[in-house]
């Protein structure tokens, strides 16, 4: 058996304490422990320990500062299991111990992957231009289930969706006025989709634009365009030949037959 001679308070730490002892030839420094085991324990000056116990207390000891290693990470966010499992896994922590730590951050409520899914689901809704299908991909990378994943993602609704892609669409549009619409549209498409929005989504999204064109923006574009064309195209062609290749140009490009006919034959009239 051995006898606790001394309690002392770390400097440093002031919630930790250093705990002496003597095993029949004289005091040693024994171990230390949180202050919640001291209390837990009842430790005290004269309570002998057997080495069962010194060994307990120091796995616990362990397990407690692991613990409270984790309750420091959770502080700045939230988590998901595989986070906290590979947190400790790089911290060192005994596998048994990490068994331990998540067992009871779970059941004080600290560690649910439902309630991170439905709060990070939430949270992009407000601060990102991502879609279901890309916020999905990072729960699952994050270690959420796919089935906890889908579910937190019904949370985001058909209606949030229009609300975000009509929001984002219009801010894209205004800043553009190089390309032909159609042009404009067909790269805002492909951007929501690799964003992850719904197809239906995107669809209804660019089918109400489509009735906001703008004319005179329209033109502006297919006069730069239709200029660039005939300063590379004169060298070479002239005539039906130039006309050909300048049309096939802007039509590549997204502009309609008819404006450009009205480009073509207002740059003729021109020349």
């Amino acid at each position: 058996m051995k006898k606790i001679t001394r309690i002392t308070t770390q400097k440093k730490r002031k919630n930790r304490y250093n705990i002496f002892l003597d095993d029949g030839q004289g005091e040693k420094y024994g171990f230390s422990v949180d202050e919640a085991l001291l209390i837990e324990y009842k430790l005290h000056k004269d309570l002998e320990l057997d080495d069962s116990m010194v060994t307990t207390l120091i796995e616990k000891d362990d397990v407690h500062k692991s613990y409270t290693l984790t309750i420091n990470f959770l502080s700045y966010r939230m988590r998901t299991k595989k986070e906290i499992h590979d947190y400790l896994v790089k911290k060192e922590v005994d596998e048994e111990h990490i068994k331990q730590i998540m067992d009871r951050l779970m059941s004080e409520g600290l560690l649910d992957d439902a309630v991170f899914a439905d709060a990070f689901v939430r949270t992009r809704i407000q601060t990102s231009i991502k879609g279901p299908a890309l916020v999905r991909k990072e729960l699952i990378e994050k270690g959420v289930s796919a089935a906890v994943a889908s579910k937190a993602i019904e949370h985001y609704t058909f209606d949030i969706q229009m609300e975000k892609t009509q929001k984002w669409i219009h801010k894209k549009m205004n800043k553009q006025g190089k390309d032909s619409f159609k042009k404009q549209l067909q790269q805002l498409q492909i951007t929501l989709m690799q964003k992850g929005f719904e197809q239906d989504v995107i669809k209804e999204a660019v089918s109400e634009l489509g009735e906001e064109k703008d004319d005179d923006a329209e033109w502006i574009a297919i006069t730069k365009h239709g200029d660039k064309l005939l300063r590379k195209h004169k060298p070479k062609f002239t005539g039906y030949e130039l006309r050909n290749k300048v049309k096939e140009g802007l039509y590549r490009k997204g502009f309609g037959i008819d404006l450009i006919n009205k480009f073509l034959d207002e740059a003729e009239d021109e020349e």
